[in-house]
């Protein structure tokens, strides 16, 4: 315990009031759009929410749609999506790694771009936050890859027959596995935009700070206002 608390002062040392803030404004984007975006109970609901109720619709035709190839064929491209996106984000934390490991490569770049070059303690800290998302991202999309397998095994307990009083109750329990694995493959997307948001630090706070917003504004256009969410919301056709 005393390590530990050694360790967290010298990472405040480390940090300016202005590397304070930035860090703050951070954590406050990552958390206010990550309960906003999940908001069921909203007269504007997100492009996450909106795409949990077309999921439920999914299972719900499922339960009569005969054969059931396309719903299996669907189902893997969600998984192969994981896969490769655990696959990237796992390599790209091994080279931030390797990048902590040696950061006097970082310093160089930085007195050749007329730079403030800090320590390499400084480097490595400011490196520490973009290996943070990128964990989470990684774990983010494990778990949403473990989650459509989950769904996939209670799937293919849904009866054959619609008629079975068994069928629509476990197509709606696959759709809220479904739904859980998709809210964290978001999650995991998100973490990835924040890591490459982090990456702006190396330039100092204030362009962390840019480099926050930027990224906050195109997850929340993505979300609320993006010519997608309008397709989801756009009644079908009569007739």
């Amino acid at each position: 315990m005393p390590e530990t608390t050694t360790i967290a002062q010298t990472i405040l040392a480390l940090l300016s009031p202005a590397d304070l803030a930035a860090l703050g404004l951070v954590a406050l984007a990552w958390y206010g759009l990550g309960w906003r975006i999940e908001l069921t109970k909203t007269a504007k609901p997100s492009v996450t929410v909106l795409m949990a109720q077309y999921r439920r619709e999914w299972l719900k035709q499922f339960v009569t749609r005969m054969p059931r190839m396309y719903d299996a064929s669907v189902l893997a491209s969600l998984r192969q999506s994981t896969n490769w996106l655990a696959s990237t984000t796992l390599l790209a934390l091994g080279g931030l790694l390797a990048l902590i490991g040696n950061p006097e490569q970082l310093r160089g770049v930085a007195q050749d771009l007329s730079l403030e070059a800090g320590s390499a303690r400084s480097f490595e800290t400011r490196l520490l936050l973009a290996g943070l998302f990128l964990s989470h991202g990684f774990l983010k999309f494990l778990w949403s890859n473990r989650l459509f397998g989950y769904s996939s095994i209670m799937m293919s307990t849904v009866p054959n027959e619609a008629t079975d009083p068994l069928a629509y109750p476990r197509a709606r329990q696959a759709a809220e596995i479904n739904i859980r694995a998709a809210y964290n493959f978001n999650r995991g997307l998100r973490a990835t935009y924040f890591a490459l948001a982090s990456l702006a630090w190396l330039l100092g706070p204030w362009a962390l700070m840019a480099a926050a917003l930027v990224v906050s504004w195109l997850i929340w256009s993505r979300e609320f206002a993006s010519h997608s969410r309008g397709v989801l919301l756009d009644p079908p056709p009569e007739g």
